[in-house]
């Protein structure tokens, strides 16, 4: 099977885990996930992750963030914004506000993948690849 939308893939993997309260989710290797992952991990929104090899394939472990009595999930939504068939660019002064700055969107800029308030700081636009919050 061949897969169009990595990046959708690795944000269903997380939404999948965390609906079902797992501690952690794997994921393909690829340096655009890493990016996300070292992103949501900055963030707050992951406790960590790390990199390993699952049957001769690289692969990222997510390690997933809950409360202590485990009732209440940090990521409460986490979705594709942009798509292989619709991409989602923003100019500088269009970087979308998430939940008004509680959350955050992840934007793929020329200096690499950045979060909304980094690209608005820096005054850059891109394709925006999801939103977390």
């Amino acid at each position: 099977m061949v897969m169009t939308d990595p990046i959708a893939d690795m944000l269903t993997r997380i939404r999948n885990a965390n609906v079902k309260y797992l501690d952690t989710c794997d994921v393909p290797f690829s340096k655009i996930k890493h990016g996300i992952a070292k992103i949501l991990r900055k963030e707050g929104f992951i406790s960590g992750f790390d990199i390993r090899i699952i049957n001769n394939h690289k692969t990222i472990r997510v390690y997933l963030k809950y409360d202590k009595d485990k009732k209440i999930r940090v990521i409460q939504r986490i979705e594709r914004a942009s798509s292989p068939g619709r991409r989602n660019y923003a100019k500088r002064s269009e970087v979308p506000r998430v939940l008004n700055g509680l959350g955050l969107a992840i934007i793929s800029t020329s200096n690499g993948l950045l979060t909304d308030r980094d690209a608005r700081r820096q005054g850059l636009g891109g394709e925006v690849i999801c939103t977390v919050y």
